[in-house]
């Protein structure tokens, strides 16, 4: 997972405070947002070492956005590049840019923050991954990253920013088109993102989108994943309820195999649960359901990896 740098940089500006300003594709529509303060981001800095991902820990407001752009045949550089340009025009030092196999592949996308599924989509055959930074003195004044992705007929685009609390509302529009709404002014920070307990108590399940699972086998990799913590929390503080932890495959193989793949790992899940947060055993079960309720096609590389999953459904009648 990531490794952060010893030091957490708090980000203070250190000179009159500049927004962000940044232009999407016009056909761009935005599926997901959040706005915390103060919160921490672990900035990627370079691609995966072979044990982790290098990256710094950056304090302050941040600001997280996923967007879809539907367009046929649409590339990743395509949906880079006037970014990247963008940033560096603003006065930003880009810190990282890379694509798939040379930031780490497999490993860059799972030891760096990606958020939730369906608003936002990594393939592990096609990513670009950029950090910048705009300085303030010796340390950054605001920090950016922007991670995009691209199936045969969708573009997806990630962009995180963390600044100084003080500094303006980042200005992230459609070409073309307004301002899209910030939700700086809620009074809790409240996100479009649904905490897993809002998904879990509004639609009685939840993807856990952080796991990974070693390449063949049915072993949960190592962690720590903050999905397990939010579940174990959740659990903690509804001791009345039961989770169902339900493992899903694509189609490829029998029926039979997959149903069996898809309960061990829903048993690994559980496993962990109980072994490293400490649930009850009790009031968990574990499922597999094989490769019959896809969230996408399987006819294509990234319709297939986003159904290889482990869901928790809430399965209490309180």
């Amino acid at each position: 997972m990531i490794r952060a740098a010893a030091i957490a940089w708090a980000l203070a500006a250190a000179g009159p405070l500049c927004a962000l300003d940044l232009s999407v594709p016009s056909n761009a529509r935005q599926m997901a947002q959040s706005v915390r303060s103060p919160d921490s981001y672990a900035l990627p800095t370079g691609p995966f070492d072979g044990t982790a991902v290098p990256s710094i820990t950056v304090e302050g407001s941040v600001l997280r956005q996923a967007w879809r752009v539907e367009r046929p045949g649409l590339t990743t550089l395509q949906l880079m590049s006037p970014l990247r340009r963008q940033l560096t025009d603003a006065g930003y030092d880009i810190l990282l840019d890379c694509s798939t196999h040379a930031c780490g592949g497999f490993d860059f996308r799972f030891g760096t923050e990606v958020l939730p599924g369906p608003s936002m989509f990594v393939s592990l055959t096609d990513f670009r991954f950029l950090s910048a930074a705009r300085r303030g003195g010796d340390r950054p004044a605001e920090v950016v990253s922007v991670l995009v992705s691209a199936t045969r007929n969708e573009g997806f685009l990630q962009i995180i920013r963390v600044a100084d609390p003080a500094a303006p509302e980042a200005r992230i529009t459609a070409e073309g088109g307004t301002v899209l709404p910030s939700e700086r002014g809620t009074p809790s920070g409240t996100a479009t993102l649904l905490s897993l307990e809002e998904s879990l108590d509004q639609s009685g399940r939840v993807v856990l989108e952080d796991l990974d699972f070693e390449t063949g086998t049915t072993t949960l990799g190592q962690g720590p994943y903050a999905s397990l913590a939010d579940l174990a929390a959740y659990l903690a503080a509804h001791p009345a309820r039961q989770i169902m932890l339900v493992g899903h495959t694509d189609s490829t193989g029998s029926l039979e195999a997959n149903r069996s793949i898809s309960r061990a790992r829903a048993e690994s899940v559980l496993d962990r649960l109980v072994q490293d947060h400490g649930a009850d055993p009790a009031r968990l079960s574990a499922e597999g359901t094989g490769y019959l309720a896809p969230r996408a096609s399987n006819l294509t590389p990234e319709g297939r990896e986003a159904n290889r999953r482990v869901e928790a459904v809430l399965i209490s009648t309180e």
